[in-house]
């Protein structure tokens, strides 16, 4: 699957699955792509789905990358939010609910579009389950993915933590446009952090944001077997990261 450049303001939905992988990783060359400019994406990573383990068997403990995968997986990245139509940076987890973390009218025809795809590529034809984060646009978009797909809103199941948007720390409030800033220094390390602030925006690195989507990933894949999970995240930050660490990229990268 290709890997954009992360970006926090989409100007297409990113839809993207994670099917049938070999034994082992194999390298992949990434084109070097701006995430906000490739958010509509046709099904490419594959991880073999594992057959349904014995009563008495044990997966064990999840580790990235992964040799199978017990489970299919899209991965959605939720529209543009009024807050990213205003060209501003809002990560802390205090306004994720709040209504300008909402889809803007961009961000719901962007997310029309993603549902639309979704039903394409047949990722709920034999039902599924929607895990968003909590955040108000990625919720939204569930909701919207459920209704064009025919899902019943029973199997939305909100995420309260892991899929957070990346905390960008004294960024916070700051122009989209700075976001170029925040990614050489990921280039650097995946340990470098946004400076910190002091309004409670958590400073997150790259290898913070990979320690809470493999979390996610150990309990998508504890919970479930043979089942198909679409992952709506209110960032491309979360899904690029997660992306990496499946198939074993760099995380600089």
């Amino acid at each position: 699957m290709q890997a954009p450049a992360r970006s926090s303001a989409p100007s297409s939905p990113l839809v993207s699955s994670a099917p049938p992988l070999p034994p082992r990783p194999q390298r992949v060359a990434f084109p070097s792509l701006r995430r906000r400019d490739l958010l509509l994406l046709p099904a490419a990573l594959t991880l073999p789905m594992a057959p349904a383990p014995l009563p008495a068997s044990a997966r064990g403990l999840f580790r990235m990358p992964p040799p199978r995968l017990a489970n299919r997986y899209f991965l959605v990245r939720a529209g543009e939010s009024v807050y990213e139509g205003q060209g501003l940076l809002r990560t802390n987890p205090v306004a994720k609910t709040s209504v300008d973390s909402g889809l803007s009218p961009v961000g719901l025809r962007q997310t029309a579009r993603a549902a639309l795809e979704l039903q394409r590529l047949g990722a709920c034809e034999d039902d599924c389950w929607i895990w968003p984060s909590i955040t108000q646009r990625a919720y939204q978009a569930a909701e919207i993915i459920a209704a064009a797909n025919g899902i019943n809103r029973s199997r939305i199941v909100p995420e309260y933590s892991f899929l957070d948007a990346r905390g960008l720390g004294a960024f916070e409030g700051k122009s989209l446009d700075t976001l170029p800033e925040v990614y050489a220094s990921d280039n650097i390390s995946p340990d470098m952090k946004p400076p910190p602030i002091s309004d409670g925006t958590p400073n997150e690195s790259v290898a913070d944001v990979f320690v809470r989507v493999t979390q996610l990933m150990s309990i998508l894949e504890t919970q479930y077997s043979g089942e198909t999970v679409v992952i709506v995240s209110p960032d491309s930050d979360n899904l690029s990261i997660l992306q990496a660490g499946l198939i074993g990229l760099d995380l600089r990268r």
